[in-house]
Order: structure tokens, then sequence, then C-alpha cells
């Protein structure tokens, strides 16, 4: 029974997932359904090379012994505009930065454009703010670039309208912001970069993801036949684990991740994800006490930051996940460096005045293959 002006549950204090069971129906929450895929522009099991899109970077990355990349999500600057821009501005001084620590590409973590993915909107919230960014653009799609406005619109026609176009142009809505679409083969997919794969997932619409067979079973591929000699680094719109007090983690695609792992015997060595709008470094210790980070970075720009439920050091009881940093303040993005040995991350944060602030986290974790012991599952 609704009762008149009834809003959603806030999530519950300690806990970094929304539920433990049967995800609760509701007009709240209803309203995103799960919509349909556009149709794949290539055939299984959609791999892309970053060479075809970043010439030379094989070479680079064997001069200098690692790869750099940002990371970030939830960018779409409708309302207040200066918050993203802010972010771009500084990920644009760092492609000017030294060679050896410089980005060669942004992987969007999804939600371009808010509220609907709408292709009219991608000039101001993507194309402009992002003029100068020489480097590609890559990324999976969000909630909100997927569901539809109304009838009259499909889902993710504007995001298929830049990343996954059959002959790469500039599209007219750029206008004099110019940049070059992409043919991404399909709306999920695996980019095979120098030293890492990174496995880009699409969660869909609907509150707390949701993933059909086919997809789940090329996941379950994926991870199974990744290189045992790069690190495995997976890619999701909703997180898992979140300490956050507008959304949480998502126990339905825990469980998609976690049958993807128990059927492949492959763990990533990191989890990336957006949809909250903070920053928080979240671990796991699962097989042969591994520590697996789960990172919600999705404070790329949207003006609505999210409060935490939860301090720095908390524990969830439930699923054994624990925050280890987190700002809920500042809008910030991700700079991950890959080796042979170490996957290395920086979190820049954005100052009140627009510019950024030092450092306000930092990790490195190993990229040695992570496996499951024989006769061992593991339980997200």
């Amino acid at each position: 029974m609704l009762l008149p002006g009834s809003v959603r549950a806030r999530p519950v204090i300690g806990r970094s997932q929304a539920d433990q069971g049967v995800t609760p129906l509701s007009p709240l929450t209803y309203r995103q359904r799960f919509q349909p895929l556009p149709q794949p522009l290539g055939a299984p099991p959609y791999h892309v090379d970053l060479e075809t899109m970043v010439p030379g970077i094989s070479a680079r990355a064997a001069k200098h012994k690692r790869m750099v990349f940002h990371a970030v999500g939830d960018t779409g600057g409708i309302s207040h505009p200066d918050y993203q821009r802010a972010v771009a501005a500084s990920m644009k001084t760092d492609l000017r930065g030294a060679a050896l620590h410089r980005p060669e590409f942004f992987f969007h973590l999804g939600d371009i454009v808010y509220y609907n993915g709408e292709q009219l909107q991608y000039y101001s919230q993507f194309y402009d703010p992002y003029d100068h960014y020489d480097a590609p653009i890559i990324g999976i799609a969000g909630n909100h670039d997927g569901d539809p406005v109304d009838a009259s619109q499909t889902s993710l026609d504007g995001w298929v309208a830049y990343f996954m176009t059959a002959v790469p142009h500039v599209d007219p809505v750029s206008r004099d912001a110019p940049r070059v679409t992409l043919s991404l083969p399909n709306v999920y997919f695996a980019l095979d970069c120098p030293f890492v794969r990174i496995v880009g997932m699409y969660t869909n619409v609907p509150e707390g993801g949701s993933v059909d067979s086919i997809q789940q079973q090329w996941l379950a591929n994926e991870l199974a036949t990744a290189p045992t000699n790069k690190a495995l680094v997976v890619a999701m719109h909703h997180p898992i684990y979140s300490f956050d007090d507008h959304h949480s983690g998502s126990a339905n695609i825990a469980k998609v991740l976690q049958q993807a792992v128990n059927d492949s015997r492959r763990v990533p060595n990191l989890v990336l994800a957006g949809h909250v709008h903070n920053y928080q470094r979240i671990e796991r210790t699962l097989t042969a006490k591994k520590t697996v980070p789960f990172i919600v970075a999705g404070s790329g720009g949207y003006y609505h930051l999210h409060g935490m439920n939860s301090p720095v050091g908390t524990t969830d009881p439930n699923t054994g996940a624990t925050l280890v940093a987190g700002d809920a303040k500042r809008h910030s993005y991700l700079t991950i460096e890959v080796t042979a040995t170490h996957l290395t991350g920086r979190m820049t944060p954005i100052a009140k005045d627009g510019t950024p602030a030092p450092t306000a986290d930092s990790f490195t974790y190993p990229t040695a293959a992570i496996t499951l012991p024989a006769g061992t599952n593991v339980t997200l």
C-alpha cells in the first residue's frame, strides 16, 4: 500500500548492499524497467583492440613499462555544469603532463547524459565539456543513458550515436566541439590494452541493475578466457558494494559477477563502478586471502553528490566488504596506472573553487592472476 507522500527507503546504516534476498517491487522503483539492447555491430566475443583507437599505444607502453588511463562516471552536467567542467578541465591538464604518466584514454563508467540519454543533450553534457580532451573517450552506458524519456525515444539511441556507429564520423550534434564517433561492437565488450584487459558490462536501467542470460554467459566466458599475464578489470555502472545513503550496492549484480567468477574460476584484480555520486574504495578478502578492490567512482560532474551511511573503516557484517576510503563532499576522478606487476591509482578531488586538490586516496594492488582453488567458490 502506498502512503501519501512516501518516498524510497534509505539504505541501512552499516550495510553495503540494498537487499540480501528478493528485491521488493514498488511503483517508486519499478518505473525504470529493463530495456531491450541495440543490435551488436560485431560478432561475439565483442573484443576491441585499443591500438585501433590509440595508434602506437603498444610501443609507448613497452617503452614506458606502463599504461595510464582516466576513469569516472556520472559526469552529465545538467542544472549545474560547472562541476563537470571543473573535473574535465583537470583531466585535460593531465593530458599535458609528462609522457611517462600521461593518460592514453578515458574509460567512462556510465550516465553521460541526464536524465534520459537524449541525443540533443550530448553537446552540452559530453562534446562541449570534453572539447580538447585529445584522447579517446571509451565507456559503458549507465541507467540514465538507457532510460527513454517516452515512447518517442529508443533506449540508448543517444549513446549508440556516439559509441556504436558502423562508420566513424563527426556527428553534427557536436557542433563546434567535434569528436569522431566510435564503433564499439556491442553495449558490453572487452577492451584489450597493454598490461590489462577491461571487461565492460551493461547493467541496464532498473534500480539495482539487470543482466540477461546472454550477457551472463558472455561475462563468464570473458573471465575464463582472460589472459593470465595481464591485469583483469571489470567495469559496470551499478556497484556491487556501496556505503552510501541513496542507492547502496546491488545484491543482484553481485550475484551476476559471483556466478561468472565461480563458473570461470577467475577473479578480477579490480572492479570499477559508478551510479553512486561519490568516491569509495571498498575491499573484500576473497580466495586465498587475496584482497580485491571494488571502487565506486560516480563523482565525475553530476551536481548532486550522495552522502555516506557509514564512516571509513566500516565492515558490513553481511558481505564482509570494508570501506577503506571515501569522499562524498567533492567531485573527483581516477587516474589508473597499470604495469606488468602492479595496478596503481589515485583519486583527484576538485576543490570548491574548481581547482584540483591534493590526491585524497591512492592505492596499489598486484596484477597477478587470481584463480579459485579447486573445490572453492566465492560469495559476493
